[in-house]
């Protein structure tokens, strides 16, 4: 028995071999970040204090997060899914640990979990697409899949990890030649993910589409149709029960609320019927399923004509102003093109394998239709790069197989190669190209022109300003309402008892907007803001990423203001220690209504910041 036999008939055991390595690799990797407990997304951040809210008492639907705009709160669309298995961890590693400990293990380890589901999916899709051994060379891959691997590393609690891993899952249900549990695996898959969020919906609904289109092709394909229209539906029903939030019960566009129930069920009613009817003739049921996709469309648009639009549903000045700012909403190749060429070369990869694979399976029609239909997502998340670059670990994971194939059938031809040279040094390239690794590397030795001053200010800023070191004198004043930059927010009130005007959240369009004309307007319109509100305190991180939209639009606005030292007698300062990034005010209620004139520059020990631009 050679070795790929070997690995074929234990691939299981192999499987979690590789999860365990992984993840102790990246425990590793990351402990200095662990031990700074260095959540760095925003959304880790707020996920965090939602877990801290449930833990603490706060009702099992009530999603809003009350130390953002208090005491009203903010309105957050997430559900209560992702909170489990952190909420979990720590309750159970608490009274051994501590709560400190438990935390830092919780966003360890939660991580890891849907990336062990996803690594499985992977595997059985590679093994029942391109050949039994091949999972192993899926998984490689996988582990290369640096925007991927990114949402599964330590630290990121956020629910894209998971809706990625149902993403996976969803590959694996419809690849299954069993159809009745290849689509319930469907059905299921795509009710978790859309119960956690909307993001993965258009590659959901196109996996829908295929199964529908497979059964168009092979009336054999009811029982798969079938199933994945009962737990298609009893799953959103069921997500909907048990996890919609208070604010999720409106018919709200962006989370699965009465708005998606309707249509997921009416879908998955549909395609029970469908399955039902099944007609011997392939035109017919073409027919039918062309006339199902109508009523699921019109009745959408006649019952929700609110929703037809952008689901995030922001006015005009909000897109404005923020969303049209934030880096990961905009198209791939506006961050330059190293980074576009280091997202971009495993899903090319993988849609040339899909091409590959397609043409080797011409003459076995249910091969190719597997493939056509796993393969259709696929091109869809290429092409979305080019409107967002936050398609960028869809994109990846879904070329996956498309790229398994790939390696597949150009290694075995490279290692027999009659050279050495071939064989040894032709394998690695061939992998190191399909994988991404070779572009991501290719652009270490690229010369790069020099970065600014004022980027380089910037870029230590986005490093300094979230770490504990430099909010632990912020957390030290008496607890307040502070306001800030909305990309501060969550992690304000993540690791501080401070609460902060809002974060970057679509729902809470008023309080984002307060704070940008706060920073781009008047100093008069700030103080009228900062009245309104009662806030105690002003913080702001002169150079960090949001500062230079401020700095960019408004040289004239009061955070320019603040940085140049002008500040209103209504603004007393604290004193902070000498390296800290922050520059900090506290709120004189007294004289916040009395207008006053700008003090001068004061002529203390520290400069103030220089400004982004």
């Amino acid at each position: 028995m050679d070795a790929l036999d070997r690995l074929e008939r234990h691939w299981r055991w192999w499987l979690l071999v590789f999860w365990l390595v992984t993840a102790g690799l990246l425990i590793f990797n990351r402990w200095a970040q662990i031990r700074g407990f260095s959540l760095g997304d925003t959304d880790d951040n707020l996920r965090m204090a939602q877990v801290r809210a449930l833990l603490g008492g706060q009702g099992w639907y009530d999603l809003r997060q009350y130390r953002l705009n208090p005491p009203a709160g903010a309105d957050i669309h997430w559900s209560r899914i992702v909170d489990l298995p952190i909420a979990g961890i720590k309750l159970a590693l608490a009274p051994i640990l501590g709560g400190a400990a438990a935390e830092r293990w919780a966003v360890t380890v939660a991580p890891l979990l849907p990336m062990g589901v996803g690594m499985a999916a992977v595997a059985v899709t590679a093994r029942r697409l391109v050949a039994p051994q091949a999972f192993a060379l899926a998984i490689a891959l996988l582990l290369c899949a640096h925007s991927v691997r990114g949402m599964w590393s330590p630290l990121r609690i956020d629910h894209h990890g998971w809706q990625l891993a149902a993403l996976a899952v969803a590959v694996m249900g419809l690849s299954d030649r069993r159809r009745a549990r290849g689509g319930a695996v469907l059905g299921l898959a795509t009710a978790f993910s859309l119960a956690i969020g909307l993001e993965m919906l258009l590659y959901l609904a196109l996996f829908g589409a295929a199964a529908g289109l497979l059964w168009v092709r092979d009336g054999a394909e009811a029982r798969r149709l079938a199933t994945y229209g009962v737990t298609l539906a009893g799953g959103c029903a069921l997500g909907f029960l048990a996890f919609a939030s208070y604010a999720n019960r409106a018919p709200v566009c962006d989370a699965l609320s009465p708005v998606w129930l309707s249509a997921m069920v009416l879908a998955g009613a549909l395609c029970v019927g469908l399955a039902f009817l099944t007609p011997a003739r392939w035109p017919l049921r073409l027919a039918l399923a062309a006339l199902a996709a109508v009523i699921v469309a019109g009745a959408f648009a006649l019952a929700w004509p609110h929703c037809l639009g952008r689901l995030e549903g922001v006015s005009p000045e909000l897109e404005r102003m923020w969303l049209g700012n934030v880096r990961e909403a905009r198209p791939l190749y506006t961050h330059g093109w190293q980074t576009g060429l280091g997202i971009a070369a495993l899903p090319i990869a993988g849609l040339v394998g899909y091409v590959v694979m397609l043409w080797r399976s011409r003459r076995e029609p249910d091969t190719l239709a597997i493939w056509a239909a796993v393969g259709a997502p696929a091109l869809l998340a290429a092409l979305l790069l080019l409107w967002q670059s936050r398609a960028g670990p869809a994109a990846q994971l879904l070329a996956l197989p498309g790229a398994t194939g790939l390696a597949w059938a150009l290694i075995p031809r490279l290692r027999s190669s009659r050279l050495v040279l071939v064989r040894v040094v032709g394998t690695v390239a061939a992998f190191l190209v399909i994988s991404g690794v070779a572009a991501q590397e290719a652009t270490r030795f690229i010369p790069k022109p020099p970065p600014s001053k004022v980027r380089e200010a910037g870029n230590k800023a986005n490093a300094s300003c979230p770490t504990l070191a430099a909010l632990k004198p912020v957390a030290a004043q008496p607890k307040g309402y502070v306001l800030t930059f909305v990309d501060l927010g969550p992690r304000l009130i993540a690791v501080t008892p401070h609460s902060a005007v809002a974060g970057p959240y679509h729902r809470n369009g008023n309080d984002i907007l307060d704070v940008m004309k706060t920073f781009r307007g008047s100093r008069e319109f700030a103080r009228s803001v900062i009245a309104k509100r009662g806030i105690d305190y002003v913080l702001i991180c002169p150079g960090m990423a949001e500062s230079t939209i401020y700095a960019a639009y408004a040289k004239k606005g009061f955070y320019m203001q603040l940085v140049r030292g002008e500040i209103p007698i209504w603004l007393d300062s604290i004193d902070l220690p000498e390296n800290s990034p922050y520059r900090m005010w506290k709120v004189d209620k007294g004289r916040i209504g009395v207008p006053e004139a700008p003090r001068p520059a004061p002529q203390g020990r520290r400069p103030p910041a220089r400004p982004g631009s």
